[in-house]
C-alpha cells in the first residue's frame, strides 16, 4: 500500500466540526508528490479555493447508520435529520436536492435539472433517472444565430431565451414517489424552514454570491434577494431570507409537482419568460416528464461500476478510461509517477476523442456498445506507446463541448445500503441570471449545453457535434457522471462531480484513489488532479499534481502541461471502512469524504 497523503491547513472551525461528526483522529502523513507553486488559469469554479496540496490532514467523517454529503454543509445536514427521522436514502436525496435550491442558489436548483443513479437494497435492479431540462417546443437549430449564421454574443447564456424547461422539480417528486418513506411534506420541511427563516453566510457562500453580482442589480427580482438595500452585495454574517422561493416549495409540498409544472409556479415562470423574449410555454411544462434509463455498466478490479448513459457523455468517457487502464498495474507503477500518469493522459486523450458522436438516445444513435467493449479498449492500449506522447491531431476528430462546471454533486447512503448518487445543475452559475417573476426560482441557462452551430468551433476550437444540435424536446449532452461502485452485489462507493467536461476525468481520479491506491476517501478526493480531453492537447495539472521531476520526464516524452487553478468538487462515500482494501463486506459503517478545495460542504453521519 502506498504512503499516505500529506495535507496542509485549513481554518480551525471547520477542523474542529469534522473532528466533531466523525469521532476519530486524523493521522500524520507523508507527501507522495512536490508541492511547486504554480500559477492558476482563470476558472469559474475558482470561486475561491485552497490548492489542493495545501490541505490539512483530515480522517473521513464516520456514520454509523448513514452517510449524507454534498458541497453545502446546511444541505449535508438536511440530508443527515431526515435519515435520523427514520426516512431512507431517497428522502434524504430528494431533501437535500431542494434544500441545496436554498443553500447553493448558484447551482442547487428548482430550476434547472440533473441525473441520479440509485441502488436500492437488497436484489433490487438499480435505476438511472433523466431529469434534465429540455428544449422547449418552439426552438430550432439556428435560434442563436443571426441572419448570416452567425453565433449571436450571449443570447445562449444570459436572459431567457436561454432557458430550457426544468426537470429537477419532476426528478426529485419521482423518487420520492416511487422509493420515499416519509411524507412530501417532512421531506421539504428543511429546506422550507431554511428558505423563510433564512441563514446565515459564510465566507463559501459569499465568494458564490459575488461571483453574480452585477447580474443580480440587473434582474429586479434577484436584486431584492440577494442584494443588499442600497444594491451592495451581502457580506459574511448577514442573513439570506427567500420568503418567494419559501412560498414555491410550500405549493410543491402541498401539490407535488403540479404545483410546479401545472400550477401558479408554472403560470409565473411562463408569464416572466414571454414578457422578457423567452419562448418557454405551459404546454411546455405540461408535457415535461423524467425519463428512467438502465444505468451505464463496466467493471473494474473486480467491482461493478454503474454510472451515467447517454444523453451523458460523462459514463462513456469514464468506462471507457476504467476499460484502458484495467489492462495496467496501475499499482505496481504507482500514484502519480511518470509510467502511471502517461498511461491515465492517454486513456484520458482516446475517451474523450471518442465522445464525437453522442448525443440524447431519442434523437441520435448512440455507440456506447462499441465503446465500453473490453476488446476496443485492448485494441488501444496496443496502440499507445508508452515512451512518448500521441499527437491529438492523429485521434479523429471528436466533440468536447463547452458545457460549464458550475454544477453540483450530493451522495447518500442510508443503514440498508440503498445508494444514491445525484449531479443537478443550472449549467453557469445562476444559470441564465433571471428568476421567475415571484417564485424565487433562478432559471438555467441549459440553451448552451446544446451545439449553437454544429460543426463550427466552440471557445476551446472544438468543432460543434450535429448530433448535439438544438431540437425541440431533445436533452443537450451532458458531463455528468454519478456513479456507484459494487462489490458482490452491495454498494461500497458513492462518487460524482461537478467539473463540466473535466467531470469524467475527475470522477475516475478518486476511483484511481481508492481502488488501486489504497486511499481513503478523503484522501482520494483531496487528491491533487490532471486532465487532458484530446483537444487543446494540453495537460491541465492542479497544484501538487505532478512533480518537477515527472513533469521534466513526461515533458520529453512530449507532453505539454498548463498549471490551472483547482477544479470540480466531488462528494463520496464508502462502505464499510475507510479504504476499499480494508473491506470485504460493504456493510456499515459509512465514511464520507468531501471536497475541501472550496469552503462550505461537508460530510455528516448519522
Amino acid at each position: 500500500m502506498p504512503a499516505p497523503i500529506q495535507r496542509f491547513s485549513l481554518p480551525s472551525r471547520l477542523v474542529a466540526m469534522a473532528v466533531l461528526c466523525m469521532g476519530v483522529g486524523a493521522t500524520t502523513v507523508q507527501p507522495l508528490w512536490a508541492a511547486a507553486p504554480v500559477a492558476s488559469a482563470p476558472d469559474p469554479l475558482a470561486f475561491s479555493t485552497t490548492q489542493p496540496d495545501q490541505l490539512p490532514p483530515l480522517a473521513p467523517i464516520r456514520g454509523v447508520h448513514g452517510m449524507a454529503v454534498s458541497a453545502q454543509r446546511l444541505a449535508s445536514e438536511a440530508g443527515a435529520h431526515i435519515l435520523a427521522q427514520g426516512g431512507n436514502a431517497a428522502d434524504a436525496a430528494v431533501a437535500m436536492g431542494y434544500a441545496l435550491a436554498v443553500v447553493y442558489p448558484a447551482a442547487g436548483n428548482l430550476g434547472g435539472g440533473g441525473f441520479m443513479l440509485l441502488r436500492p437494497p437488497g436484489k433490487q435492479q438499480s435505476v438511472f433517472l433523466d431529469f434534465r431540462e429540455k428544449a422547449p417546443a418552439a426552438a430550432t437549430p439556428t435560434m442563436f444565430l443571426d441572419e448570416h449564421g452567425n453565433v449571436l454574443p450571449d443570447q445562449s447564456v444570459i436572459g431567457w431565451k436561454a432557458v430550457a424547461i426544468p426537470g429537477t422539480v419532476a426528478g426529485l417528486e419521482e423518487v420520492h414517489k416511487r422509493w420515499g418513506k416519509l411524507p412530501r411534506q417532512a421531506v421539504l420541511a428543511p429546506a422550507i424552514r431554511l428558505a423563510r427563516e433564512g441563514f446565515v453566510l459564510e465566507t463559501g457562500d459569499v465568494a458564490l454570491l459575488n461571483t453574480s453580482t452585477e447580474a443580480f442589480r440587473k434582474d429586479p427580482y434577484a436584486r431584492a434577494i440577494f442584494l443588499r438595500p442600497d444594491g451592495s452585495p451581502l457580506q459574511v454574517g448577514d442573513k439570506l431570507v427567500q420568503k418567494d422561493l419559501a412560498r414555491s416549495l410550500e405549493q410543491i409540498a402541498r401539490h407535488g409537482a403540479d404545483a410546479f409544472y401545472k400550477g401558479p409556479i408554472a403560470h409565473a415562470i411562463v408569464d416572466a419568460s414571454r414578457k422578457k423574449g423567452g419562448i418557454l410555454t405551459l404546454a411546455d411544462f405540461a408535457h415535461y416528464a423524467p425519463r428512467e434509463l438502465p444505468p451505464l455498466t463496466c467493471h473494474y478490479r473486480g467491482l461493478e461500476v454503474e454510472t451515467a448513459p447517454p444523453p451523458s457523455a460523462g459514463g462513456v468517457a469514464l468506462c471507457e478510461m476504467l476499460n484502458i487502464l484495467g489492462g495496467y498495474n496501475m499499482q505496481t507503477l504507482g500514484l502519480h509517477t511518470a509510467p502511471a500518469l502517461q498511461r491515465e493522459i492517454e486513456a484520458m486523450r482516446h475517451a474523450y476523442s471518442d465522445r464525437r458522436d453522442l448525443g440524447d438516445p431519442a434523437f441520435v444513435p448512440n455507440p456506447s456498445q462499441h465503446l465500453l467493449d473490453t476488446t476496443y479498449a485492448a485494441e488501444i492500449r496496443a496502440h499507445i506507446p508508452t515512451d512518448h506522447a500521441v499527437p491529438s491531431t492523429s485521434l479523429k476528430a471528436g466533440d468536447s463541448s463547452a458545457e460549464k462546471p458550475e454544477t453540483t454533486q450530493f451522495s447518500v447512503m442510508d443503514k440498508n445500503g440503498f445508494a444514491i448518487s445525484t449531479t443537478y445543475t443550472l449549467n453557469g452559475w445562476f444559470g441564465a441570471k433571471v428568476i421567475g417573476g415571484n417564485t424565487g426560482i433562478f432559471m438555467n441557462d441549459e440553451m448552451d449545453d446544446f451545439s449553437i452551430k454544429p460543426g463550427a468551433p466552440n471557445m476551446f476550437g472544438i468543432p460543434g457535434s450535429t448530433a448535439n444540435a438544438i431540437a425541440p424536446g431533445k436533452t443537450p449532452l451532458s458531463s455528468m457522471t454519478p456513479t456507484i461502485l459494487s462489490r458482490n452485489g452491495k454498494p461500497v462507493m458513492v462518487i460524482g462531480s461537478p467539473g463540466g467536461s473535466r467531470i469524467p476525468t475527475i470522477v475516475l481520479s478518486v476511483i484511481l484513489g481508492v481502488v488501486d491506491y489504497g486511499l481513503d476517501i478523503q484522501q482520494a478526493i483531496d487528491l491533487p488532479r490532471l486532465h487532458e480531453q484530446w483537444m487543446p492537447d494540453a495537460v491541465e495539472i492542479e497544484s501538487g499534481a505532478v512533480s518537477s521531476s515527472v513533469e521534466h520526464t513526461l515533458e520529453h516524452e512530449g507532453y505539454h502541461f498548463a498549471p490551472h487553478a483547482p477544479w470540480g468538487i466531488p462528494e463520496g462515500i464508502l462502505a464499510g471502512s475507510p479504504r476499499l482494501t480494508d473491506q470485504t463486506t460493504g456493510a456499515p459503517p459509512y465514511f464520507g469524504g468531501y471536497d475541501r478545495r472550496h469552503p462550505g460542504g461537508a460530510a455528516i453521519g448519522e
